[in-house]
């Protein structure tokens, strides 16, 4: 700050040519110029230097301070986003007429900044201002400040970590049906999520007006990890059905499971295991009893005795027959079964890759162009 007290000037050649003094602070007049958005209560300097006094009343002083302001945060961008923030000062209790502020430069003279690792200054402007008040002018200097925040460190420890997380979630369709750590993979995936938006909450400033860019990606991909774990356990359902669980499966499932979308799905065509006609075997088990009966009455007695011991053996075998088509019949239809369990996957791995990477791009894509934008 420098100002002009006509009453401290002197003639140097009647006081042996001193141009020049230092004085305590505390014994002149100083202007109460304080920073109106501070965020401490602290409106003065903290440490009350000497006064530098010139022949001609120019008094210049140079206190070092620490201000802290207060700044109207839009965290919509986190972490590509920038701030606008100013630093306004004026005088306490005198108007314009007792005391004049005048910008010397509009630009801020930035050689004595320090780089800071999370922020960049990219432009910072001086501009004065009067505030009216009835009859009364007040003067004050507004300085702007427009900061972008250093997307690096929020990049490699939270963006990119919550991708790997949102493509975990993928390969739980990946997996076998069979396996139980689908669920515990997709359940582990939630709880780092959990985690990192704890971790989130912390870092950010609290705002109920708008969502972190961040929080927006954090919520889809809980919402996308708890429908993955609805879908996969209706998937394990379907593995483990069943003709013996009362699951018998539809014509149209059939047709839609083990014909149609396995081509579309480039997967292997699935057999139609269910070509055995049980009319055939009843017609062929008829026609040999007729058989049977007409040779019995034909054939004497020791032949007799013969064909109804043979006739016991085939009735046997038959009931060996059907009892092994019918296991076999059970089986193919488990199979069949968690056949439609790997087409559901198949179906939902890829329907959730598209939506994770489709996600990811639409709610990156607004920030990373203004981010882009500002940096050109």
């Amino acid at each position: 700050q420098e100002w002009i007290d006509h009453k401290l000037s002197w003639n140097p050649e009647e006081y042996g040519g001193i141009t020049a003094i230092r004085v305590p602070s505390e014994s002149l007049w100083l202007p109460d110029i304080v920073l109106f958005e501070n965020a401490d209560g602290r409106f003065e300097g903290s440490l009350m230097t000497k006064v530098i006094v010139k022949y001609n009343g120019v008094v210049t002083w140079t206190p070092p301070a620490s201000y802290k302001s207060s700044c109207t945060m839009d965290v919509t961008f986190f972490p590509f986003d920038r701030q606008n923030c100013s630093m306004k000062f004026g005088s306490w209790t005198y108007d314009g007429s007792m005391v004049d502020l005048i910008l010397v430069d509009e630009n801020v003279d930035r050689k004595d900044f320090f780089d800071n690792g999370e922020w960049e200054i990219l432009n910072a402007k001086g501009m004065k201002g009067n505030r009216k008040d009835g009859l009364y002018s007040y003067p004050f200097i507004t300085y702007s400040f427009v900061l972008r925040r250093l997307p690096l460190f929020y990049t490699l420890f939270l963006i990119i970590p919550c991708l790997g997380l949102s493509f975990l979630t993928v390969l739980v369709f990946y997996l076998p049906s069979d396996e139980g750590e689908k669920l515990s993979l997709s359940t582990s995936v939630l709880v780092s999520l959990t985690v990192f938006l704890l971790v989130i909450e912390e870092i950010i400033p609290s705002s109920s007006k708008v969502i972190p860019l961040i929080g927006e990606y954090l919520l889809f991909i809980m919402i996308f990890v708890t429908l993955s774990i609805i879908v996969t356990v209706f998937v394990i359902n379907v593995h483990h059905r069943s003709s013996a669980t009362y699951h018998p499966m539809a014509p149209w499932v059939k047709r839609l499971f083990l014909q149609k979308l396995p081509q579309l799905l480039c997967m292997k065509g699935h057999v139609d295991r269910y070509s055995f006609s049980d009319t055939e075997e009843k017609e062929t088990t008829l026609k040999s009893k007729l058989l049977g009966k007409q040779k019995y009455k034909q054939a004497k007695d020791g032949e007799k005795i013969v064909i109804a011991f043979l006739e016991k053996a085939a009735d046997s075998i038959r009931y060996i027959s059907r009892h092994v088509k019918k296991e076999h019949f059970i089986r193919q239809v488990v199979q069949d079964w968690k056949f439609v369990a790997q087409v559901l996957d198949r179906i939902f791995l890829w329907l959730f890759l598209v939506v994770s990477v489709t996600g990811s791009v639409l709610i990156f894509t607004p920030a990373l162009r203004m981010w882009l934008n500002s940096t050109l």
